[in-house]
């Protein structure tokens, strides 16, 4: 009996040894509850805030470069002009100029490099034959490139904080996304039948979305360095070539341009801006 006694006493010890716990667990997380419902309550997350966007407006000359082009690399010299309505919103436009600044990529560099070598040969060759339709005598002068764009487009700005260097310089630094129409004018292949030994060039005007995002890193009170990542998807005929139109399903070569022989391309740049925010001086929250 002395022993059952003794773990019927140990088990009732160890039953309020657990409610007194539970008890002051209760109490802890109401004397929390009363804290955030007490003098701070309403106040804001963060005082004293500098709000480098709010009534402003953002002019940032840039430069945007094309990435994973497949013939021809293209530099855009360009600026943004936004207004910012809040510290998280803003409307205005992009706009670059990319007929001055192209660049052959390699592979358009061996393609011409076997060009030339059929060119120079006898013209009623099997090869000259099969490649009339598609190659002129200089394949660097028959692909499409981007002679301008303008893009309207909205801005939010969700994401803010600091950016530590060196644990001793200290950036206010955001993270945007933007998206809008683009009006993207295009120089590419005209369309031709018959096309052996035609490669007139034409220009028109593509339509398309684009989207993207970005850092600002704040320099001083009135300017900041940026960094975009932009996607422009249209489709376009970037080497001249005859690649459908004829079968079924349109899906093969015709041995003539038209709008059918555009193929889908994901166009992507990424842009380096310095903007320049007026009024130079920025407000701060309560």
């Amino acid at each position: 009996m002395t022993t059952t006694k003794q773990k019927s006493f140990k088990r009732l010890v160890s039953v309020l040894a657990a409610a007194l716990a539970l008890f002051a667990f209760s109490e802890h997380a109401q004397a929390q509850q009363i804290l955030l419902t007490g003098p701070l309550a309403g106040a804001p997350a963060v005082r004293k805030l500098r709000l480098h966007r709010q009534g402003r407006f953002e002019f940032a000359p840039a430069v945007s470069f094309t990435l994973l082009d497949e013939y021809q690399r293209t530099i855009l010299l360009g600026a943004r002009l936004n207004y910012n309505f809040t510290d998280w919103l803003a409307f205005g436009a992009w706009g670059a100029i990319g007929s001055a600044i192209r660049i052959p990529t390699y592979l358009t560099d061996q393609v011409q490099a076997v060009n030339a070598q059929r060119q120079a040969g006898p013209p009623d060759t099997l090869d000259r034959r099969l490649t009339a339709v598609n190659l002129g005598p200089d394949f660097k002068k028959q692909l499409g490139g981007i002679d301008w764009v303008v893009a309207p487009q909205l801005t939010a700005v969700p994401f803010r904080g600091k950016l530590a260097l060196f644990q001793s310089i200290y950036l206010d630094t955001d993270l945007y996304f933007f998206g809008g129409p683009a009006f993207v004018g295009l120089t590419e292949r005209k369309n031709c039948d018959p096309c052996a030994g035609n490669f007139t060039m034409g220009s028109r005007v593509a339509i398309a979305p684009t989207f993207g995002l970005g850092f600002s890193f704040y320099i001083n009170k009135w300017s900041a360095l940026g960094f975009e990542y932009r996607g422009l998807p249209f489709s376009w005929n970037t080497g001249g070539f005859d690649t459908a139109g004829g079968g079924k399903d349109k899906k093969f070569p015709d041995n003539k341009i038209t709008n059918d022989d555009r193929q889908f391309s994901f166009n992507q740049l990424l842009t380096v801006s310095y903007n320049i925010y007026l009024p130079f001086q920025y407000r701060v929250s309560e």
